[in-house]
């Protein structure tokens, strides 16, 4: 009997952990928070102080979960009709919006508490990501495919708060750094909307262009355009003293890898080239600011 209560309280433990994992898009969250983070360390030129890394993974988890949580809120109808979204909790039912919500709040609360520990401007920039994202960008989504490029500033601004948060204001090195992540959201967002392309037509979102009721094929060609953007960038970063030529190298090696990875998706036109895109696109960005990183630490 000792042992079956055990049983069940881990597995009602497991399960909360799980509802709200899907509820804050755990791997996405972690994922944004990661370039926050990346974008900090950077900016303190690879030297870390415990504390404050630690309250800056804390605020942008918060933040980030809190946009994500309000999307899943808004786009419940619609998450209903897709079957890579539909067990979110709650399009469900397993949870009611307005509980859904509250969480929401809480987290946006406590994430800008935590950033306001670095800076306000760090602070309102953790605000304003949720409030582009969840309700520009959100509803943008089911009306244009300009919302990619909508969607690429809050997605963007992570490396902002990670600067501010380190330095007090926004510098180049900022920039530099969110503009590679602004750029790159371009093809790694199509690679995902070619993925689902099907799915998200059903549910009337039109993320990625269309020709002839089928994805337009020149999305895999606009994607080697969009990674080969980051070349100039690259060279741009090294002449203005942000990185060093090694950091510029790889960056331009990977960018022109990622850009082979777009344009076998506008030469084939299949699921798989997609699939190889979007895997492609969190390699180099791990590359890309894993390169700047070290290249501050040497």
């Amino acid at each position: 009997m000792g042992k079956g209560y055990t049983d069940s309280a881990e597995t009602r433990q497991v399960s909360f952990l799980m509802e709200y994992g899907l509820l804050f898009k755990f791997k996405l969250t972690s994922f944004v928070v990661f370039s926050a983070m990346m974008a900090y360390l950077v900016s303190m030129n690879g030297h870390i102080e415990w504390v404050p890394f630690l309250i800056l993974f804390i605020g942008g988890f918060c933040v980030t979960a809190a946009a994500n949580t309000l999307n899943e809120v808004l786009e419940k109808d619609y998450d209903k009709l897709m079957k890579r979204t539909a067990n979110r909790p709650v399009a469900a039912g397993r949870m009611s919006a307005s509980h859904a919500v509250f969480v929401a709040g809480m987290m946006w609360i406590f994430g800008i508490i935590c950033l306001s520990y670095f800076n306000v401007l760090a602070a309102f920039l953790g605000s304003l990501a949720v409030v582009t994202y969840a309700f520009i960008y959100t509803p943008l989504k089911r009306y244009s495919p300009i919302a990619v490029f909508v969607g690429s500033f809050p997605g963007a601004l992570p490396l902002l708060i990670g600067n501010v948060a380190a330095i007090g204001h926004i510098n180049q090195m900022g920039i530099y750094l969110f503009a590679i992540q602004f750029i790159w959201q371009f093809p790694h967002f199509w690679a995902i909307g070619w993925l689902g392309y099907d799915e998200y037509k059903k549910a009337g979102y039109k993320l990625v262009a269309s020709k002839d009721g089928q994805c337009d094929p020149n999305i895999g060609i606009n994607s080697a355009i969009y990674a080969l953007m980051i070349v100039p960038l690259a060279i741009f970063g090294y002449y203005a003293s942000l990185i060093g030529i090694t950091a510029m190298s790889v960056t331009i090696i990977a960018s022109i890898i990622f850009a082979y990875f777009g344009y076998n998706l506008y030469k084939s036109g299949s699921k798989k080239s997609a699939l190889n895109l979007m895997f492609a696109s969190l390699f180099f960005l791990f590359i890309a600011l894993g390169a700047v990183y070290i290249d501050k630490l040497f």
